[in-house]
């Protein structure tokens, strides 16, 4: 009968709309989403955002000095929904957005959102459970990367392409529950902001620890303010369940999706060099070792790739970067864990052999081998991807 009892109360929790715990003078989640020049792609993230289940929830929108017409499009919301409130600031970026609208939010909750991207059903219910359940600081959800199709009469096809990357799949195979993050250092790859729900007065620093900040002026911002997240939380959760979907835009402006300039390079360097002074503060040797050989290298075959093309400025600011992180030191790159093409890649700008990187670049961009005219290896990386033919 216990049992029974149990079991009724647990499905009674599972249908019972989510509200904001007795005594909080505010709603259960507030969403936090900067905005700029996002006109054409605004109302598919509100419209998801809006059309959750979990309805105790203020949606903020941020504006940074948008030249469109995205300002209207979220008074237009707001008009329609006063669950939406819009704020404005000069053209500053997006951590600077996201650090004027936090202080703001009155939600018992926190989570964020870009407005390009979208939400599935019921991206939140589950995360939002789990947090009230094991009472950790904050729980992280997987994540789709949807790759929409380009425009024009050219167009190889009408339909977003859909797929969970492979650093996802691996720290997303399993639920996990009250974890430190040397139990799951690799989780600091995950260092993105909108697949996460976190308890407002963790991130606030209401709770009595440092509050969480994003880097301003950098378009890597994230990097920084979740791996201080992952380090000074107490426990976190971690599900497979999918809760954000990430859209790669045809026109490819968003700013993750734009690495090749000089500028961006060095803010990526950047943001490196700060996340291993804030692991090596933190200590730990596990934790320094993934660090160097899966979480930063894990992007630097893109800017080899481009040091191939790219003018002597770019291709110095990237040898030199390299040789800072990667050394006897620490872990040299010929040392790391991406595939052995990147690592070659990473010795050959260590030790300033350009020509050779561009060669080794050239013989990897050739046709590479098939197996049955179905599947193409991939010389990026360790995925298959099915050859065109």
């Amino acid at each position: 009968m216990a049992e029974r009892r149990g079991l009724l109360r647990s499905a009674r929790d599972r249908v019972r709309p989510l509200r904001a715990s007795p005594g909080h003078d505010g709603p259960l989640l507030s969403v936090v989403v900067p905005v700029y020049n996002v006109a054409r792609w605004l109302p598919a993230t509100m419209d998801t955002l809006l059309a959750q289940p979990v309805r105790d929830v203020e949606v903020v929108v941020i504006d940074d000095g948008s030249s469109d017409d995205t300002l209207a499009v979220a008074h237009g919301y707001a008009a329609r929904d006063p669950r939406v409130r819009v704020m404005t600031q000069p053209n500053s970026g997006v951590s600077i957005a996201r650090n004027t609208a936090v202080p703001t939010c009155r939600g018992e909750f926190l989570t964020f959102a870009d407005g390009d991207d979208v939400l599935p059903a019921d991206a939140w219910t589950t995360m939002l459970r789990t947090l009230r359940r094991t009472g950790s600081d904050f729980v992280v959800g997987n994540a789709v990367r949807e790759e929409l199709p380009p425009e024009g009469p050219e167009s190889d096809r009408a339909e977003p392409r859909r797929f969970v990357t492979p650093l996802m799949k691996r720290n997303h195979g399993e639920d996990r529950f009250g974890l430190r993050i040397e139990d799951a250092p690799l989780l600091l790859a995950d260092i993105f902001v909108w697949n996460k729900v976190f308890r407002t007065a963790f991130f606030t620093g209401a709770d009595g620890t440092e509050p969480i900040h994003f880097p301003e002026r950098t378009r890597y911002q994230d990097q920084v303010a979740l791996t201080q997240a992952f380090l000074k939380t107490r426990h976190f959760d971690v599900l497979t369940e999918t809760v954000y979907v990430w859209r790669v835009r045809p026109d490819r402006t968003s700013a993750t999706q734009v690495r090749w300039e000089q500028t961006n390079l060095v803010e990526r360097m950047t943001t490196k060099d700060m996340t291993v002074a804030q692991v090596l503060a933190h200590g730990g040797a596990t934790l320094a070792e993934t660090l160097f050989t899966e979480v930063l290298p894990i992007d630097m075959w893109e800017h080899f790739r481009r040091a191939t093309v790219a003018d002597d400025a770019y291709w110095s600011t990237l040898r030199d970067g390299t040789r800072r992180i990667w050394h006897d030191g620490t872990v040299p790159f010929e040392r790391t864990r991406v595939p052995p093409q990147q690592r070659l890649m990473g010795w050959l700008t260590v030790r300033d052999r350009r020509a050779d990187l561009q060669r080794w670049v050239a013989r990897l961009d050739a046709e590479g081998p098939t197996y049955d005219g179905d599947v193409l290896v991939h010389p990026w990386s360790d995925e298959v991807v099915l050859s065109r033919g």
